[in-house]
């Protein structure tokens, strides 16, 4: 993890593709414990240091991770989160060329918990929660297109889910029909840009993440932009 914003209420990191946020039955050291070692060490502060999950990330996804150091911030971020007041913006790496250009996607989804994986739906279903993504071709190389993701909704697995659904599904993604996985094991799921009020200061925060400098296929789409 890099460090990308600091203040006395939140801390922003920037996460590989290997890092868990919480603790899960895997044992390995999750992010949020990474955190508040390096500020312990950073304040060499003594006993506990409080350290709050606002939202997650899928393990071998990249990206932006908000973490609150004050419980104040926690409850106050908890709320923005579930109310969709913090805009996140991630970046998708296809193998097939979308549709469109642009557009919108609204799914039914429904998450299978025994296999950790989502299905999406056109229509509503019975215990369905609605998924809605805009998405928008923003570069492309010989064989893969990049998409840029405006999320609505915060479903399990959604953008992966529904992109898959569409016919595109992300690069390395095995469990949703990608054909091959990434050596690292990552997928080409990048959390680019976060941007909310500040739950204390009330100061606009936007942030936004490097893509990762393993795979040199982010950087060649950097350099090869499409703009308005």
């Amino acid at each position: 993890m890099t460090v990308v914003y600091e203040d006395n209420h939140i801390i922003i990191v920037n996460k590989t593709a290997s890092e868990i946020v919480q603790g899960d039955k895997t044992g390995d050291t999750p992010l949020s414990e990474t955190v508040k070692q390096y500020l312990k060490e950073k304040y060499q502060k003594p006993g506990n240091v409080f350290i709050g999950v606002t939202h997650r990330l899928d393990r071998p996804v990249s990206g932006l991770v908000v973490f609150a150091k004050t419980g104040k911030a926690l409850s106050r971020l908890n709320e923005m989160f579930k109310n969709s007041e913090v805009k996140k913006t991630y970046w998708a790496v296809v193998k097939n060329r979308p549709p469109q250009e642009e557009g919108e996607l609204v799914h039914y989804m429904i998450r299978n918990e025994k296999q950790n994986k989502s299905y999406a739906y056109d229509r509503e279903k019975p215990g369905s929660k609605k998924a809605i993504l805009h998405y928008r071709l923003i570069g492309h190389s010989q064989n893969y297109y990049l998409l840029e993701i405006d999320l609505k909704t915060g479903r399990h697995h959604q953008i992966r889910c529904q992109l898959a659904k569409m016919g595109c599904p992300i690069k390395g993604d095995l469990k949703y029909g990608s054909p091959r996985s990434n050596p690292d094991g990552s997928i080409c799921l990048h959390a680019r840009n976060i941007r909310f009020v500040h739950p204390v200061s009330k100061e606009l925060i936007e942030v936004e993440a490097p893509t990762p400098a393993s795979d040199g296929l982010w950087q060649s789409f950097e350099t090869n932009l499409i703009t308005e």
